[in-house]
């Protein structure tokens, strides 16, 4: 069971932290991911537990952190709006009425702008100097009072944040500024003018309302950048069409698209977008689908076709039939899909993680320990206090916090615009570590469907003859075979012989009459029984074979009419797609069921050698060869059908083309919605950026603290270089807007540029394996036990491929059948394997191990 809340009131990555561990530390939880990016809590908890009570305790228990919760509203679209901007400028305009006449009466008078005379003197004008500015900066404080209620929140909870630094920075000030004021009363009460003048200088106010006005203008600009991560999803929402012309009762009538049900017939007429996804059932044109798959060129549709939600009809008026809508069509599961993306948590997240949580105390610590420092070295008590306030106001949780999620949202973000799908920020960045890549032959590297690729007619019938009265033949068949050649027929606008008396021998071929003489058409066998074939159709037919095209036989009138070549084509882009994976530095394998000949001629086609085919192979055999190929490096395995899912699931990273199988689908960890294998490359450039982005970030971000909080503590002030808190508190502000500013270059990137592939800078991977000689075939005679998990908190098919990849990467399991339904995973061994160890296999991934039968 998975739980979404809306969280309030978290500011940096120590926040995140602090709201993981109450939520982590509820009974019945099992995982607890927290999205700064989103403002969110993804838990995941056991089937058995009470939803309801879990959510009351999770809330109840997020605000005991000192932070707001409140359920996320189920099946409600994504809500993309930045409400957080203009709130945020609304404070800052409010924030900057005060504070630019506070910084007139403290500082106006050192570039020689006058004071009103009530204000000078070192008299009474001292104590009203000094009761102006607190009248200024205390309205500032209330404007931003969410930094000091958050802070000392964090604070009482012993979970301090970033907030908690403002706040104690900002606090610090006025409170030094409050007793400044005292003790100027106390001056003029005394008469004591150089107590009243030292003091008069050592206000501090507008170091208060400084710190906290240019933190707010660093919060304004990180919110709107924040904003603008999402501006691809936003994009594709806008796409999709508020309104439908859906037909009823033979009129034409216009509805909200939440209102279009399935099965409803709508029209959708040129230039306008398709607002469900559907079939067509009447009418002919190109749709745009750059929308959902990148790909400019349109796309022909026509009855039968399917069509998608926010792609734009473009020549001719379609009637559809809806088929999914609402949070069931292809946009909203791209947009869920990038959305839980950004809800998990990328490998090198846990870095930032494990600083962020000790980093706040860590920065009390050296604040208060540079205070005392100074003290004892002889400095006044307003140098000390300079110098800790600096310390609290300058460190900066909140850039480590943003360095990997906003990578990850932009980066998820570009993917679903150019049709590549990450399910998890961790496969966006484990695909480009990629070191070796599986090919699937059908589907994958080829189109998964017959086409006419030869034709050798007679003397007495031409080619065009032999496939018009092919077609007629083939017109009443629904074999694949059959729709080959009726799709060439009409390629080549030729129109069907009539046949009667029609006949089909299962396995063998077909048989009618055309004019009264008998047509036949099948294999070599079937043919042979109608007439002798001669030497030359029989040598074509051969040749064909080795290329691992299948010959169609034809008779006419007891003579022989010719052959019709068929064979599954590889797609266009096939190719150059290898080309660009091995520029990529990439290892690039064919793994296919057919026979070494048609394999070796595939291979040929697409620049791979023998030494790079492996033929024959059976889907455990695929899923064998993953495990061989993992002995050099990382595996990725790109396929599309059934037979694909245990590779899928094996491997490192499993990519399904988008056309595919549904349970391939659900094994994978990226989809390519183009169906395109030049999209794989796509992929491993995509996750090459992220990486290298949250590589800056957190670079900046680790190399920002580490220069600036001793220079804030003042170890150069030998040199004469001081940071003062306001500075301090803008460097702060800024940090935060680097790394965001930085991670949404990523929306410039391209991932189908090729031009500057290069092979990954890290240590070369382990000697590829030698070529696999058996077809991969997995031997069973070693197989000694099998074991069944029973098995709590699997809900889908995608948990079954998470157990089943958990279970199957420990030594001696030779395989695992997962059920969700049932609960169980049944585990098959070659040798013993503890139960403690399959235990902790399960459970590692969050799931509940009730029990083990042997």
């Amino acid at each position: 069971m998975t739980q979404r809340y809306d969280i309030t009131g978290m500011s940096c990555a120590a926040c995140a932290t602090h709201v993981e561990k109450a939520a982590t530390a509820v009974p019945g939880v099992q995982t607890a991911a927290v999205s700064l990016l989103t403002n969110s809590l993804q838990v995941t908890a056991s089937d058995t537990a009470d939803a309801a009570a879990l959510q009351a305790a999770v809330c109840r228990a997020v605000e005991a952190a000192g932070y707001g919760a409140a359920p996320a509203a189920a099946g409600e679209p994504l809500d993309l709006t930045d409400t957080e901007t203009p709130r945020l400028k609304r404070r800052l305009v409010q924030s900057l009425c005060f504070l630019v006449p506070l910084m007139y009466v403290s500082m106006g008078h050192m570039v020689g702008l006058p004071l009103p005379p009530f204000m000078q003197g070192h008299g009474s004008g001292a104590l009203v100097y000094a009761l102006v500015q607190l009248a200024l900066t205390l309205p500032v404080c209330v404007i931003n009072r969410d930094f000091f209620v958050s802070g000392f929140k964090g604070l009482a909870a012993r979970a301090p944040g970033m907030d908690a630094l403002v706040a104690m920075g900002a606090g610090a000030s006025l409170a030094y500024g409050v007793f400044a004021i005292v003790m100027i009363a106390a001056g003029l009460k005394n008469d004591d003018t150089a107590l009243v003048m030292q003091y008069r200088h050592d206000l501090y106010f507008e170091s208060a309302a400084m710190i906290l006005t240019l933190i707010t203008v660093g919060k304004t600009l990180e919110a709107y950048s924040k904003g603008k991560t999402t501006d691809a999803l936003k994009g594709l929402m806008n796409l999709a069409p508020q309104t439908a012309c859906v037909l009823r009762n033979g009129k034409q009538v216009t509805l909200p698209v939440a209102e279009v049900a399935v099965g409803d017939l709508f029209l959708v007429r040129p230039g306008e977008a398709i607002p469900v996804d559907g079939t067509v059932t009447e009418g002919v044109s190109s749709v745009n689908e750059a929308a959902l798959t990148g790909e400019s060129m349109p796309v022909d549709k026509f009855p039968g076709s399917s069509v998608s939600a926010a792609t734009i009809n473009q020549n001719g008026a379609l009637t559809c039939r809806a088929d999914r809508v609402g949070q069931d069509t292809t946009l909203s599961q791209v947009i869920r899909l990038v959305r839980d993306a950004a809800a998990t948590k990328a490998p090198l997240a846990k870095t930032a993680d494990t600083v962020s949580g000790i980093f706040v105390p860590v920065v009390m610590g050296i604040a208060a320990a540079t205070f005392g420092i100074w003290l004892l070295l002889g400095q006044s008590f307003t140098f000390a206090l300079a110098r800790g306030i600096s310390v609290l106001v300058i460190s900066c949780p909140c850039a480590l916090g943003l360095a990997t999620p906003v990578a990850i949202m932009v980066g998820s973000g570009v993917g679903a615009k150019n049709g590549l799908l990450f399910k998890t920020a961790a496969s966006l960045e484990t695909t480009g570590y990629t070191d070796t890549v599986l090919l699937d032959k059908t589907g994958t590297i080829t189109t998964g469907e017959p086409t006419v690729v030869e034709i050798v007619g007679t003397r007495k019938v031409p080619e065009k003859f032999l496939l018009s009265m092919a077609a007629g033949l083939e017109l009443r068949s629904e074999h694949p075979l059959a729709r080959a050649i009726l799709q060439r027929a009409e390629a080549d606008k030729l129109s069907y012989a009539t046949v009667t008396e029609f006949e089909a021998t299962p396995g063998k071929g077909l048989q009618g009459k055309v004019a009264g003489k008998v047509l036949a058409g099948g294999n070599e066998a079937f043919i042979a029984g109608f007439c002798p074939l001669p030497r030359d159709l029989t040598d074509a037919a051969a040749r064909m074979s080795k290329r691992g095209v299948t010959p169609l036989f034809f008779s006419l009138a007891g003579s022989p009419a010719g052959i019709i070549g068929v064979s599954d084509v590889v797609k266009k882009t096939s190719p150059a797609a290898i080309d660009q994976m091995k520029a990529l530095g990439l290892n690039v394998v064919l793994l296919t069921g057919d026979n070494p000949q048609t394999a070796a001629h595939i291979g040929a086609m697409v620049g791979l050698d023998e030494s790079h085919i492996v033929a024959g192979v059976l889907p455990a055999g695929k899923e064998s060869e993953v495990r061989r190929q993992q002995a050099a490096g990382r595996v990725a395995m790109v396929g599309d059908g059934i037979n694909d899912a245990p590779a899928l699931t094996r491997a490192d990273t499993g990519i399904a083309i988008g056309a595919g199988a549904d349970v391939a689908l659900d094994a994978a960890d990226v989809v390519l919605v183009r169906s395109d294998l030049a999209d794989v490359p796509a992929a491993v450039r995509l996750s090459r950026a992220v990486v290298r982005n949250i590589h800056q970030n957190l670079f900046w971000a680790f190399f920002y603290n580490a220069v600036c909080i001793p220079l804030a503590a003042g170890v150069l002030s030998p040199l004469g270089i001081l940071l003062n808190p306001m500075i301090a508190s803008a460097a702060m502000s800024l940090s935060s807007v680097c790394v965001v500013s930085n991670a949404l270059r990523l929306n410039a990137f391209d991932p189908r540029n090729a031009a500057h592939d290069a092979p990954p800078r890290r240590k070369p991977a382990a000697p590829q394996p030698a070529p696999c000689t058996e077809k991969c075939t997995i031997a069973t005679e070693e197989t000694t036990m099998k074991k069944t998990l029973h098995i709590e908190g699997m809900m889908c098919s995608h948990c079954e491929a998470t157990v089943k990849k958990a279970l199957e990467a420990l030594d001696n399991v030779q395989s695992a059948e997962v059920s969700h339904e049932a609960g169980t995973a049944v585990v098959t061994l070659t040798a013993d394997v503890p139960d403690a160890v399959l235990t902790d296999a399960v459970q590692a991934k969050d799931y509940t191990v009730t029990g083990i039968d042997a």
